[in-house]
Parts: structure tokens; C-alpha cells; sequence
């Protein structure tokens, strides 16, 4: 049997006899549905892009690009839907431009799921499905296609599984998790431009969002595909354990992370010290807390480690944070001077606060060196700490120059009392 024959006999329409006229009307429709939706998307595709800007902080190129063709291809569909009924009677006419609506509302839906951010060949997968589909429906051939894919079947125990319960299962599991993306991407954004919310507080919210979206997604699923719950009462208790032994680190990273986000000790934007690591906290995940050292290293650090270690927060009721510089002058210098040259080099300093003021210590008095030590205050500890001392220590070297002021070295004196014998002779002979 051949192929036309076999698509025949599936009840699908194959034309035997071309209508010259029709078929010229069809490809004039054709052409007319895609130049007029080109046209229309050039000029109402980058209102859609400004719309998504604003829905998801996004305007790539691509984003750009997807928002032409939603509208172009939106509007040659419907164009190509409102002309099919009149090319009934002329089957090559029927056939080409069910071909064309099937690849127009394949774009589409390859625009859509590039819009909400998901791969390229994901994208083509779900074209292809839609073009499938859509062509199919067009002809007349769709109940028999999904007859088709019902017979191919087997049998597993008491459970019938076809190839039509397969492929609706991958379809429905990719569209819900297309739009979940798209929510949460959407919900994500949306939240972040709150401003009455602070930091934490927003990403918080992001959270609960991101998890509520996947639950309802998973309920919306689970109906759709008629999947009975209390199936699933033995997947939930193995579920249980492998939360109990095999997941109990991440479930209890991702309950600390909540509660990091909820009591507020650690938020994005802080400058922390957990064990040797020092830097600013720029996100809190499900898993760990991304903090981001001066050197550009990025440390995850699990969120259970802040809840259970001593944590450093130099910006958790202030921003204000002083800084100590050690340094030394030299016995013979005049310290007042010094000391003032100290003050007026932390005072000229760019990041250093005039309030509260520099101030300088006498912290003791060393084997070389007269100890002091100067106090500053800056309010932006994310920009680090060591330019800061570079900055007042190169003032510094510069004013003590200026007016005389001696950075000792080490030295010792060595006096001696006695010496051997035969040592003194030596030397009383060379003097």
C-alpha cells in the first residue's frame, strides 16, 4: 500500500484533481495573510517588546525579534483560519493553506516559548508538535491521527499505555512548564520593582512565588492527565524517606534559607565574614548563599553553615564601619605633629566620613617605634577595606616626608660587658 493510499484510508483528504484557479487564490491569500501580518508586526511588535520589558525586565534581541512575529504571525493565522472554509470544494487548494496556517501558528508558538526564555530547541520541538497539529486539524485529519496514535498501545499489568497518552503527557507537561516559566519570570520581576519592600522582604516573596507557581503547575498537571492521588500515597512515603535520609541536608538548606530570609540577619546587599571568607552577599538561593569576595570570587557558602556558625554582618543595623591602621614613628619625632599629619591624611581620604571624625591612639610603646594607630570610618564596606589603607598610608608617607617625620625600622643595640681573654687582646691590637 502506498503512502497516499495508507493517509486515505486514515480518513485524511488527499487531492486527486488541481483546480488552477483556486489553487492561484489560495497562494494569493497565502501571500496576502503573511505580507499584511509582517507589515502589522514591524509596527506593533515593539510595543509587545516594551510590554514584555516591563512584565520581565527583558529586552534582548531576541525579545525584539519574538515580539514581531507574535503579532505577524498572530494575525496571518487568524487571517488564514477566516480563508480556509472557502477552499473546501479544491482540495490542493485546502492543502496549501492548511500548510501555511500550520506554519504560521508553529511560529508563533516557537516566538512564545523563545519569549519566555526557554531554549531553541525546545522551542522547535513544541513548533513542530503545533505544526502537526494545527495541519492536521485543518484537513480534517486530526481525529483520525489521534485514532491512530490510541492504537498503538501495550499492556502493562491492569494499565493500558498508548502512544497517545504519551504524547498528550509530553505535551502538557511541556506547556505547563513553558507558562510556569513565563509566571515566574513575569512574578519575579513584578515583586522586584516593589519598593515598599526591602531586599530581603523581596526575595522572599520571589521565593514563595517561584514555589507556589510549581505547585499549582503540578496540580493543574496531575489533573489534566487524570493521574489518580492515591496512587501516589506509596510515592509519598518513599518520598518521605528519601527526605528523612537521602535529602535532609537539602531540605534543611532550603528551610534555612527561608528563615535566613524571614528573620532578615543575612539579605542580599550585606557584607559578611563567615569563617575566612569576607565579601557581600549578592544572593540567597535554595541551596546556598552566594557571597562575592573583592578578588570578583564568588563563594556558595549552604545556608545551614550560617545558621549554626558565627556570622559577621558589618552591615546588619549599620553601614558604618571602622577601620584600624597601624602605625609607627620613630623616638625622636615630634608626636603631636605626627599625630596630626595622621588625622589630616584619614581626614583627606575620599571614602572616609567626616562624622564620625578620624581619630588617632597611642597604643604603646614598641622595641623601634612609638605605636599609634589611626581610626576611620567609612560606610560602604562592599568596596572593600585594603584601598582605603592604601589611600591614607600613601597620604601619609607624603606628609611625613614633608615635615620630617621618621618611619623607624627594626634595630637593636647591643652593649657588651666582658669579653674572653684571648678576644680582647685581639681586638685591643686592631685599635
Amino acid at each position: 500500500m502506498s503512502l497516499v493510499a495508507w493517509l486515505r484510508a486514515q480518513g485524511i483528504p488527499i487531492p486527486t484533481d488541481p483546480n488552477a484557479a483556486a489553487i492561484a487564490g489560495a497562494v494569493a491569500v497565502i501571500i496576502f495573510a503573511f505580507a499584511a501580518g509582517w507589515w502589522i508586526g514591524q509596527r506593533a511588535g515593539p510595543r509587545l517588546t516594551a510590554l514584555v520589558h516591563r512584565l520581565m525586565g527583558r529586552a534582548e534581541g531576541h525579545a525584539y525579534r519574538s515580539g514581531v512575529a507574535i503579532v505577524g504571525m498572530l494575525l496571518a493565522a487568524l487571517a488564514l483560519l477566516l480563508a480556509l472554509p472557502f477552499f473546501t470544494a479544491s482540495p490542493f487548494a485546502l492543502v496549501l493553506v492548511a500548510v501555511a496556517l500550520g506554519v504560521a501558528v508553529a511560529r508563533l508558538a516557537y516566538s512564545l516559548v523563545r519569549l519566555a526564555g526557554l531554549g531553541s530547541g525546545y522551542a522547535w520541538l513544541l513548533a513542530a508538535v503545533v505544526f502537526v497539529v494545527a495541519a492536521a486539524g485543518s484537513l480534517g485529519g486530526l481525529q483520525p491521527l489521534l485514532a491512530t496514535l490510541d492504537r498503538a498501545s501495550v499492556e502493562v499489568g491492569t494499565r493500558r499505555i498508548s502512544l497517545l497518552g504519551v504524547v498528550n503527557a509530553v505535551v502538557v507537561i511541556a506547556v505547563l512548564f513553558a507558562v510556569a516559566r513565563l509566571a515566574n519570570r513575569v512574578l519575579t520581576h513584578s515583586i522586584g520593582r516593589l519598593t515598599r519592600l526591602d531586599v530581603s522582604q523581596r526575595a522572599l516573596v520571589q521565593k514563595l512565588a517561584g514555589i507556589a507557581v510549581i505547585v499549582v503547575a503540578a496540580l493543574i498537571g496531575i489533573d489534566l492527565l487524570g493521574i489518580d492521588l492515591t496512587a501516589l500515597a506509596v510515592f509519598s512515603g518513599a518520598l518521605g524517606l528519601a527526605v528523612g535520609f537521602g535529602l535532609q541536608k537539602t531540605v534543611g538548606n532550603l528551610l534555612s534559607g527561608l528563615i535566613l530570609l524571614m528573620d532578615r540577619s543575612v539579605k542580599p546587599g550585606d557584607v559578611i565574614v563567615v569563617g575566612e571568607t569576607f565579601g557581600q552577599v549578592t544572593k540567597i538561593g535554595v541551596r546556598a548563599v552566594s557571597v562575592v569576595t573583592r578578588d570578583g570570587k564568588e563563594h556558595l557558602i549552604p545556608n545551614e553553615q550560617l545558621m549554626v556558625e558565627p556570622v559577621e554582618n558589618w552591615s546588619y543595623s549599620s553601614r558604618n564601619v571602622r577601620i584600624h591602621i597601624p602605625v609607627g614613628v620613630a623616638y625622636a619625632s615630634d608626636l603631636p605633629l605626627a599625630q596630626k599629619l595622621m588625622i589630616e591624611a584619614a581626614t583627606a581620604a575620599e571614602r572616609v566620613l567626616k562624622t564620625p571624625a578620624p581619630t588617632v591612639w597611642l597604643r604603646g610603646f614598641g622595641d623601634s617605634s612609638v605605636d599609634h594607630e589611626i581610626l576611620a570610618w567609612i560606610n560602604d564596606p562592599e568596596a572593600g577595606v585594603g584601598n582605603v589603607q592604601s589611600d591614607i598610608f600613601n597620604r601619609l608617607w607624603l606628609l611625613f616626608q614633608e615635615h620630617g617625620i621618621e618611619i623607624p625600622y627594626p634595630q637593636s643595640d647591643v652593649h657588651i660587658r666582658s669579653l674572653p681573654e684571648t678576644t680582647g687582646a685581639i681586638v685591643e691590637q686592631r685599635s
